[in-house]
């Protein structure tokens, strides 16, 4: 039986996929591919490398995909790695944090297309409301170096130490089985995507378990493949919608609506900003749908 299974779930990922199978073959691991229903050339792709395929004849999103991956997988750890992901060297030092005393898992560094490390991207601090308000603001953008935001997006941190992190990425995250089926997976209901790597997170720190992050595992890491192919004003929902389930979900009530109130405010001026810049009315549609949700869940101080 093999020790590490590797979990990848694409979604037209044919330009992607190629590179990301041959770099997880020579691993060693056994690798299961989840797709969620690509119309490209994905699933050709997947074939050539005689790897293990479950093809979804819908998109179930990418928690359900993983959860899909993992229902077949037996080995005690698992890797669930991006399709543009490309893993370099071994995946010991990961195997190897997760034996560290309390481990769920770990993550390793990611590299972007430039060479350098994704800071602010591969390992954070758990979001706080604090954090999520400034987000939805767009005070983070406005100002990266804030204390808040600097905190939740590590920009501090010495990213060529192993040490223990809240939140490691989920584009390159090794989990033991244990720990995995303990907590049944990720969430399903953030859906298609965004926040159910951070709330697994949140639920292994919660039950007592530690995560790490190895910079001696690396990948590299192009980031977002798959999102452009949502159109703006969906990615922009469903971003939203994730925010704000994960708030309810682990927030406090008067947290959680202060959560609301901010991305209320917050969307209506993108909503007014994007208008401007794109000079269509589509982004008022589509900030006016979040606005809704986050009105009643302000008003009711539970996800609507």
């Amino acid at each position: 039986m093999p020790e590490i299974e590797i979990i990848i779930v694409t979604y037209n990922s044919a330009a992607e996929i190629g590179a990301c199978l041959e770099a997880a073959l020579r691993t060693g691991a056994e690798i299961v591919v989840v797709d969620n229903a690509s119309t490209d050339g994905t699933i050709a792709e997947v074939k050539k490398r005689n790897v293990r395929l479950i093809a979804n004849s819908e998109n179930r999103g990418f928690a359900a995909a993983v959860n899909q991956g993992a229902a077949v997988c037996s080995a005690p750890y698992l890797l669930l790695l991006n399709p543009d992901a490309v893993i370099r060297g071994s995946l010991e030092p990961l195997r190897a944090a997760c034996d560290l005393p309390q481990s769920a898992g770990a993550g390793g560094k990611l590299i972007g297309p430039d060479g350098r490390p994704q800071a602010g991207f591969m390992v954070r601090a758990l979001p706080t409301p604090a954090a999520l308000i400034l987000e939805s603001l767009l005070l983070n953008r406005i100002w990266p170096q804030n204390p808040v935001n600097r905190r939740y997006r590590c920009l501090g941190r010495d990213y060529s130490v192993q040490a223990e992190a809240e939140q490691p990425a989920g584009a390159f995250l090794m989990v033991r089985r244990a720990v995995w089926q303990e907590l049944g997976g990720l969430d399903e209901r953030f859906f298609p995507v965004w926040f159910e790597d951070v709330d697994f997170c949140r639920r292994v720190r919660d039950r007592g378990f530690r995560l790490f992050y190895v910079p001696e595992a690396v990948a590299t890491h192009t980031g977002g493949h798959s999102i452009p192919q949502l159109a703006v004003e969906m990615r922009r929902f469903y971003w939203y919608c994730s925010l704000l389930r994960y708030s309810a979900k682990h927030f406090r009530p008067a947290s959680f609506r202060a959560v609301c109130l901010a991305v209320v405010t917050g969307s209506v001026f993108r909503s007014i900003a994007e208008t401007v810049s794109r000079c269509s009315l589509r982004p008022l549609a589509a900030y006016a749908r979040v606005v809704r949700l986050a009105g009643r869940s302000l008003l009711s101080g539970s996800l609507g």
